[in-house]
C-alpha cells in the first residue's frame, strides 16, 4: 500500500468514526445496534470513488483520482457526510445515488432482518446498501441486489469486490423481482414505486416483511401469501429516485392552487391521486386533524390493493394500481 493509499484510509476512517457517532447521536439503531457496527466497517468511500455536488452553474464532480491533495480530502470527507450522493447522471437527469446514510440505518432497522434471513435488494445503486446487509447477515449468499441498468450493476459488483463482498448483482427490472432467487424473507427497495409489484408477494416466504417507497413515504408490509400483504407507512419521510422499468413512477401532477403546500399533505394526495380532488383531500386532511403518515396503510389482496387511513376496513379508502 502506498502513501497515496494510506491517505486516503487514514481520512476515510476518522470521516467514517464521525459519521457513525452523528447517527448515534440520532438514535436511529437504538433498537438494532447490530447495524453501528456494520456502518463502523463497510467503507463508503469504495463505492462512491466519484459523485456530483451542487455546484455554480449545475453539477460539480468531486473524485478520488484528483492530483489535487485538498480535491482527495473533501471527496473522502464528503462520502461520510450525512447526505445522498449524486453518483450517476444522464443529460442531466439523475439516474442513481448514494441514500443518506442516516435514512439507510433507519430503513434497515425497520426492516427488521434476522439471522439467516434471505433478502432482495431492489435498486442497487453503488453497492453500498448491499454491502452492509451482506457484512450484517454474515453471508453473501443471503443477499441479492438487482438494477435494470447494467451500468450500474456492474459498477456496483466492482464496488463490492473492492470492499470484500460478493453479493448476487442481477441486472433487470426490479418490479418482477428476482425469482431464481426466491424465496425471500425480506425485500427492500431503494428507488420510488407507484404501486406495489404483485411479483414480490409471490416470492416472498409467508410472514415476509417488504419495505418500499411509495408516495414520500416508507411502507412495511407484512406478507401472508402469495396474493395478501398488509401495513403501515413509517414516520419518515423518503424522496428516491424513481424505479425503472415496468412499475416505474408517474409524474404526480397535481396541483396545490390556493392550497398549503404542505409536506404531509402532499403525502396523502400523492397516495390518493386520482381518487380524490386536490380540495376534497385538503378537507379531509384537515378534518381527520391533519395525519401523520403513520396513520396510512396499504393492504393488497389478490388484484386488489388500496390505501387507507387509520383502518384497512374504512371508512377512508382509494384504490391503488
Amino acid at each position: 500500500m502506498g502513501a497515496y493509499d494510506t491517505e486516503i484510509d487514514e481520512l476515510a476512517a476518522a470521516a467514517r468514526a464521525g459519521l457513525v457517532r452523528e447517527i448515534d447521536a440520532d438514535g436511529a439503531w437504538a433498537a438494532e445496534p447490530v447495524w453501528r457496527e456494520a456502518f463502523a466497517t463497510v467503507p463508503r468511500h469504495l463505492f462512491v470513488p466519484y459523485y456530483y455536488v451542487t455546484g455554480q452553474g449545475g453539477y460539480e464532480r468531486r473524485w478520488r483520482e484528483s492530483q489535487d491533495a485538498e480535491a482527495r480530502e473533501l471527496w473522502v470527507r464528503g462520502a461520510y457526510e450525512d447526505m445522498p450522493l449524486a453518483t450517476r447522471l444522464r443529460d442531466g437527469e439523475l439516474l442513481s445515488s448514494s441514500s443518506q446514510p442516516s435514512l439507510m440505518a433507519q430503513m434497515l432497522v425497520a426492516l427488521r432482518v434476522g439471522e439467516g434471513d434471505r433478502v432482495l435488494e431492489v435498486g442497487a445503486g453503488t453497492g453500498y446498501n448491499a454491502a452492509l446487509l451482506a457484512h450484517r447477515l454474515g453471508d453473501d449468499d443471503l443477499v441479492t441486489t438487482i438494477d435494470l441498468e447494467p451500468e450500474i450493476t456492474e459498477s456496483a459488483r466492482q464496488h463490492l469486490t473492492a470492499a470484500g463482498y460478493r453479493p448476487a448483482v442481477v441486472t433487470g427490472d426490479g418490479a418482477r423481482g428476482v425469482p431464481e432467487r426466491a424465496p425471500f424473507d425480506r425485500i427492500i427497495a431503494t428507488c420510488a414505486l407507484p404501486r406495489v409489484p404483485r411479483a414480490w408477494l409471490t416470492q416472498c416466504r409467508p410472514g415476509a416483511r417488504i419495505l418500499t417507497p411509495l408516495a414520500t413515504g416508507l411502507l412495511a408490509l407484512t406478507v401472508r401469501d402469495a396474493e395478501h400483504a398488509e401495513g403501515r407507512f413509517l414516520s419518515t419521510p423518503a424522496y428516491f429516485v424513481p424505479l425503472r422499468g415496468e412499475g416505474r413512477a408517474e409524474p404526480e401532477g397535481a396541483s396545490l392552487t390556493g392550497l398549503p403546500d404542505r409536506a404531509l399533505f402532499r403525502f396523502m394526495l400523492t397516495l390518493v391521486r386520482g381518487t380524490l380532488e386536490p380540495r376534497a383531500a385538503y378537507e379531509l386532511w384537515e378534518r381527520e386533524d391533519e395525519p401523520a403518515r403513520e396513520r396510512y396503510g396499504v393492504t393488497v389482496a389478490g388484484k386488489r390493493a388500496w390505501a387507507w387511513l387509520d383502518d384497512p376496513e374504512g371508512p377512508y379508502l382509494w384504490p391503488l394500481p
